[in-house]
């Protein structure tokens, strides 16, 4: 029975097949989609294209030797699911989480027969952080690099008029809202983010941590789990969740000087359900590469001011214009600077925007056929 509803659901959110497993780089199944695809350098962007609650736009740019961030989006009859995956130590978390998220999801929804909550998606992510200790496990003595890869995971879920944004590390989802009849537009961070530098999450780590004086350690004006890491949870980054990961052959600078009793990072996920409001207008997902050059009202003043045609690509050209401001140098020099030498500069950004059409929404039509997008894995 539970096969037949997985089977089922599948279907309805994606159409999974022979089809949908040959992509390696960038993977699009359906054809509801206009405007235009393409790269400039290490920029790749998905102007505009159809999901089943309106118009989105899609964009990457590649700071990393390896483009170390994922995203993708994935929509049928009975909603869409959004992920950015904003990976550290190397791109095997990111490129894991959006291989077998999405895919727990399904399989968890479908347990429930068809319905989302926050506990279905909790699940989902539960699942994927114990694949991924698993996939190290095995891999220990060939590859215990990967040990030390993690991943800042975010996801938003639209069902049935409401929003779900389910949140591990730094990203961040801004809604962009009407303000009554004034014609301006509010900008509403609907995702908590667990990163040292913000007090409430020192805080956390020392509550949960009372033994420990040097869980949270300030390094060259920044604020690290262990003197180590930004992010306080995170997928992946199994040296700091698990005693048996944390020794040789792991890189020295990565191995504790202590003995690990208890998980220092966690993959348990902040998860908000917001229903959507008419004035609700649209959504910017995005890697803390972005938030790290715009402000929250900034990018919705950017996306509200312009057509939805090439609105996360505009945000990400906002985003380098500021990077290239702060180190008092043009745009069009920053733009000739390759990948590796660029992470100095800027990191990875990945954007997703969702624009939310009402109508829509609440009658619940939906697209011809599916959709399922994902970035590129590299440039």
């Amino acid at each position: 029975m539970i096969l037949a509803l997985m089977n089922l659901f599948s279907l309805c959110w994606k159409p999974f097949g022979r089809d949908a497993d040959r992509y390696d780089s960038i993977g699009v199944i359906g054809s509801n989609f206009a405007g235009r695809e393409g790269r400039e350098g290490l920029l790749w962007f998905r102007d505009v294209g159809k999901y089943a609650s309106g118009d989105f736009s899609m964009a990457v740019v590649q700071a990393n030797q390896v483009l170390e961030d994922q995203s993708q989006i994935e929509s049928g009859p009975l909603g869409t699911f959004v992920g950015i995956y904003d990976g550290h130590g190397g791109p095997d978390a990111s490129r894991y989480v959006c291989d077998h998220l999405f895919r727990h999801f399904q399989a968890t929804s479908a347990e429930s027969r068809g319905l989302v909550t926050a506990e279905t998606i909790e699940r989902a992510f539960r699942q994927t952080e114990d694949g991924y200790t698993a996939l190290v496990s095995g891999s220990w003595n060939a590859r215990p690099q990967i040990a030390s890869a993690g991943t800042c995971c975010l996801v938003g879920v639209i069902f049935q008029q409401t929003l779900f944004v389910a949140n591990v590390g730094d990203s961040r989802v801004v809604l962009g809202k009407k303000v009554g009849n004034t014609g301006g537009m509010a900008a509403i961070q609907l995702s908590t983010e667990h990163n040292a530098n913000l007090e409430a999450v020192r805080q956390e780590l020392k509550e949960l941590h009372p033994h420990d004086p040097q869980i949270v350690v300030l390094k060259h004006g920044v604020w690290r789990v262990k003197g180590i890491i930004q992010v306080s949870r995170s997928i992946g980054d199994v040296y700091l969740k698990h005693q048996q990961f944390n020794r040789e052959p792991l890189n020295a600078k990565f191995r504790l000087p202590e003995p690990m009793h208890m998980p220092i990072l966690s993959a348990n996920p902040t998860i908000l359900s917001h229903p959507l409001q008419p004035n609700d207008s649209f959504l910017i997902f995005a890697s803390d590469g972005l938030w790290e050059h715009l402000s929250n009202e900034k990018a919705v003043d950017i996306v509200n001011s312009n057509p939805h045609a090439g609105s996360a690509k505009r945000l990400i050209k906002a985003a380098l214009h500021e990077a290239a401001r702060k180190r008092e140098m043009r745009y069009s020099d920053l733009r000739k600077i390759d990948k590796k030498v660029r992470r100095h500069f800027h990191d990875d950004i990945s954007v997703i925007v969702l624009f939310l059409n009402h109508d829509l929404i609440s009658r619940g039509t939906v697209l011809d056929s599916a959709l399922s997008l994902r970035s590129a894995l590299d440039h």
